[in-house]
């Protein structure tokens, strides 16, 4: 009998084996993508557990079809249903354009406080990269979520509301340095102690517990001195009193170094020479997505503010071939509530011609399996997705830039991942 996923009285998900999970198909190319998919979700579950585990998937609407159908671009059932089960995951949505909601994502994160977009950027063997060492790429992206520019506090120029707030920052608070005020919109970044503190924290337990060598605060601190430099500097507070002993922030560790006299080249020989503690240290932004062509093998974990990771996102994910293979999360690891989805558009023009790569969908429900603990069928789907990349039996998207590659529909990619499980 199918049972809700909940969040247990000691912070932990209690997964049944049979849990209800809500999914949107999506707009656009969507549907196409979900039902490849959801074949090899239920595949993947039925060889690593024998029929003991099951997922009883659940329906819910949003986006354009939810407009057709109900005049509502997020009915209430649906983020109810969002709430009440815990775990989730969709497909791509279309904004509405034209006013009403900004983003149906955004609306989402905001709604149920998913303050982590998570998003791990790895390379599979065989998939076209304009890098010449795309390996070397291994990282998870925590991105917080419901602060700094996407709050969506802007005014634009010539409306009252500009005004006031123009006349208030040069006759109240004394601001000199607008250049043109009489034709400025005007947007406004909040960054919180709590927020940032919230979302460093969960990049450094998720570094613990797997293992991983670093984490990495990711900010534009030498200009943004009290908003970015500030997330910074409440990283390194919160890791030196929180995490004491399982942590050494960058100063600490360029300390033992000069001590010890060590000239050490990367993160493993680093991790080793410190008794298997996670470092914790800090990039400029742009600094940060020079290195990472320079040098990805340096980066681990890494931990930044919304605008920030919006672009190291998808700049790491086109390394590693694009943002048709790269997965995401919207997590809140207090109450548990986490909605897993395709990070790419949703491509009207190819809708319900069964030819886009459904990798993006598939591998956010392998985070959702690691997420509820189902770690088999994670694994199961992954090792077959790098064997059915490597064998050349791909969709269109990888086809185009490959030598000697089979040409697979969606569905057909689908059977071929299902094959090689």
């Amino acid at each position: 009998m199918a049972e809700k996923i909940t969040m247990g009285n000691d912070g932990k998900l209690m997964v049944p084996n049979y849990p209800v999970i809500p999914f949107i198909e999506g707009d656009g190319i969507g549907p196409d993508i979900w039902k490849a998919s959801v074949r090899v979700f239920d595949a993947a579950i039925a060889k690593a557990y024998n029929g003991e585990k099951k997922i009883e998937w659940k329906e819910v609407l949003a986006g354009e079809r939810a407009f057709n159908e109900t005049g509502s671009w997020m009915p209430d059932e649906t983020m109810q249903a969002f709430k009440e089960y815990v775990l989730s995951i969709k497909g791509p949505l279309s904004t509405p354009v034209g006013g009403g909601i900004r983003s149906l994502n955004v609306a989402l994160r905001q709604e149920l406080d998913l303050y982590v977009c998570l998003r791990p950027v790895k390379y599979f063997e065989g998939v076209p990269s304009p890098m010449w060492q795309p390996e070397k790429v291994n990282m998870v992206i925590f991105r917080e979520n419901t602060e700094d520019i996407y709050a969506g506090i802007e005014y634009m120029t010539g409306t009252p509301e500009a005004i006031k707030l123009r006349d208030f920052l040069i006759n109240e608070m004394g601001v000199k340095k607008i250049r043109f005020p009489e034709t400025t919109s005007f947007g406004i970044k909040p960054v919180s102690k709590d927020g940032s503190e919230r979302l460093i924290r969960a990049a450094i337990k998720y570094a613990i517990e797997n293992k991983l060598p670093s984490v990495t605060i990711v900010h534009k601190g030498n200009i943004m001195k009290f908003t970015e430099g500030a997330f910074k500097q409440w990283g390194y507070e919160l890791a030196e009193r929180e995490f004491a002993g399982e942590v050494y922030t960058w100063q600490q560790w360029e300390k033992t170094k000069k001590e010890s006299g060590e000239a050490v080249a990367n993160e493993e020989m680093k991790l080793s020479s410190i008794g298997g503690k996670v470092i914790i240290k800090d990039a400029i932004a742009d600094n940060f997505l020079q290195q990472a062509l320079l040098a990805p093998q340096d980066y681990s974990v890494i931990a930044t503010l919304n605008l920030n990771g919006d672009y190291i996102s998808d700049a790491l994910a086109a390394q590693v071939g694009g943002i048709g293979i790269a997965p995401g999360a919207n997590i809140n690891y207090n109450t548990g509530h986490a909605v897993f989805e395709a990070t790419h558009g949703t491509a009207p023009r190819f809708a319900n011609t069964d030819t886009m790569n459904p990798s993006s969908v598939i591998l956010s429900g392998v985070m959702m399996f690691e997420y509820m603990g189902w770690r088999d069928a994670a694994e199961l789907i992954t090792n077959s997705l790098g064997r059915t990349i490597r064998n050349k039996t791909v969709t269109i998207d990888f086809y185009n830039l490959m030598k000697e590659g089979t040409l697979l529909k969606t569905s057909e990619f689908a059977d071929e991942l299902i094959k090689n499980l």
